[in-house]
C-alpha cells in the first residue's frame, strides 16, 4: 500500500500516514527505510526554514506499476465475485 500512495505523487511524511492510517510512525518509517534501502524509494530532504522530507518512487520504484496495477485488478475481480457468492 506505501507504494501504491508514492505511484500517485511524491509524499511528505505525514500524508503518508493519515493516508495508510492505522499505520503507526515507528512501521512507517521502518517500511521507508527499507524501500530506501533497496533502491525503490528517494527521500528528498527541503532546503526550507522548515525542513521537509519528501518521499518518492525511484526508477526502479515505478517500474513496479504494472505489477501493482495487475495485482488491484485482480483483487477487484475476485472481491467482487467473493461478495456475490455471500
Amino acid at each position: 500500500m506505501l507504494i501504491h500512495q508514492l505511484l500517485e505523487a511524491p509524499q511528505q511524511f505525514g500524508q503518508l500516514q493519515r493516508r495508510l492510517s492505522p499505520i503507526s510512525h515507528k512501521v512507517l518509517t521502518e517500511q521507508l527505510r527499507e524501500l530506501e534501502n533497496a533502491g525503490l524509494v528517494a527521500r528528498d530532504v527541503g532546503e526550507e526554514r522548515v525542513v521537509t522530507v519528501t518521499y518518492q518512487l525511484t526508477e526502479s520504484g515505478q517500474a513496479l506499476r504494472p505489477v501493482l496495477d495487475s495485482m488491484f485488478a485482480w483483487a477487484d475481480v475476485f472481491l467482487a465475485e467473493a461478495d456475490s457468492t455471500v
